[in-house]
């Protein structure tokens, strides 16, 4: 997004909080209070992100007017100058890329699921490897993070796993992530040290908090009990708490198990239903669309990778769709991605 575009961008949301403000005032405004709450919500918002920029120009025009005064034997002036300037530009980056995040639920937390496929104990692992990477990315953020499903294998490592990551823009971060991931090493499984390759796959979709028109029968919800799959010891679940829910006309499957009472593990899989069933309808309607406009879709299989993460012979991160690509894998497994979903969203944003 070009200055002019962002200047534009944050004139038209000046005006609008002019308009919501006038709205407010307004002495029946909160005769109606589901209406009046989504108003107030939506000027928050606006400000959110009005106010960080306004402060910025403050700043800028204080840095201005210091530069006028400065003298060129005042090294310890110029010095703390141009530390603020730094830090000043790394402000307006930060605020820059959050424009780039303008889709509908952008701002919603995240449920992101991370799956294992072919490659057995070694894809569990690397299961393992990505729950630990986002979770420490989400850290990172200040997001939250709470396990809603985790299955272990067998022998070593996940299965899959599902995460809310809570926090401003979470899924509008990580909705980069989505697709198959594809790690190759020396595998600490193999007592020959032979290389492997093994993929995991990564589905993100919004927590759905807004009202939004989807009706679910309780005639379609088929709703099972069991007992949570979690590691033993004092605090192991007693009872069936955890639960699954399939919806018969989709198939769609969803499950929690770590909530204090069943009752909570209900609430939690309905509302990743919920969630699903939206993205289900949001991707038939871009499918159409691209039929429309005779594009075909890539589909997200093994072999079809987003990323690599190669440990051997070198090492290697490489983003498949961006080409953006770094040697520093144990930053990356350290949850340090923001410069490959930054690289995936602007050409995102070119398109």
């Amino acid at each position: 997004m070009s200055n002019s575009e962002v200047i534009f961008e944050i004139d038209n949301k000046k005006k609008a909080i002019t308009e919501l403000s006038l709205l407010m005032s307004q002495p029946n405004f909160w005769d109606r209070q589901e209406e009046a709450q989504k108003v107030v919500k939506e000027l928050k918002s606006l400000k959110s992100t009005v106010e960080p920029w306004d402060s910025i120009f403050k700043k800028y025009q204080e840095l201005q007017e210091l530069t006028q005064i400065l003298k060129e034997d005042d090294k310890e002036l110029i010095s703390n100058l141009e530390k603020e300037i730094t830090a000043l530009l790394k402000e307006i980056e930060n605020l820059e890329f959050q424009f780039l995040l303008s889709e509908e639920f952008d701002k919603n937390n995240a449920i992101l699921s991370i799956n294992a496929g072919a490659g057995g104990t070694e894809s569990c692992d690397w299961v393992s490897m990505l729950l630990r990477m986002y979770t420490r990315f989400a850290q990172k953020h200040q997001f939250n993070v709470k396990t809603i499903d985790f299955l272990p294998a067998e022998e070593a490592g996940i299965k899959n796993a599902t995460l809310l990551i809570e926090g401003e823009y979470a899924y509008g971060y990580l909705k980069a992530e989505r697709g198959v991931h594809r790690l190759v090493r020396i595998s600490p499984f193999d007592a020959n040290k032979r290389r492997h390759t093994s993929f995991a796959s990564v589905d993100v979709i919004p927590e759905i908090q807004e009202e939004i028109e989807l009706k679910i029968e309780d005639k379609d919800l088929l709703i099972e009990t069991y007992r949570s799959s979690g590691p033993g010891g004092q605090h192991m679940q007693k009872t069936d708490s955890a639960v699954r829910i399939t919806h018969l006309p989709t198939g769609i499957v969803v499950q929690c198990q770590n909530e204090r009472s069943q009752y909570q593990n209900k609430q939690t899989a309905l509302k990743i239903l919920k969630a699903r069933l939206y993205e289900l309808e949001r991707q038939k309607k871009e499918e159409e669309l691209l039929k429309h406009y005779g594009q075909e879709k890539k589909k997200i299989e093994w072999g079809s990778q987003i990323r690599s993460y190669v440990m051997h012979p070198y090492n290697l991160v490489k983003d498949h769709r961006t080409d953006y690509q770094t040697t520093e894998v144990n930053k990356v497994m350290d949850g340090e991605i923001d410069e490959f979903i930054h690289a995936y969203l602007r050409k995102q944003n070119k398109k």
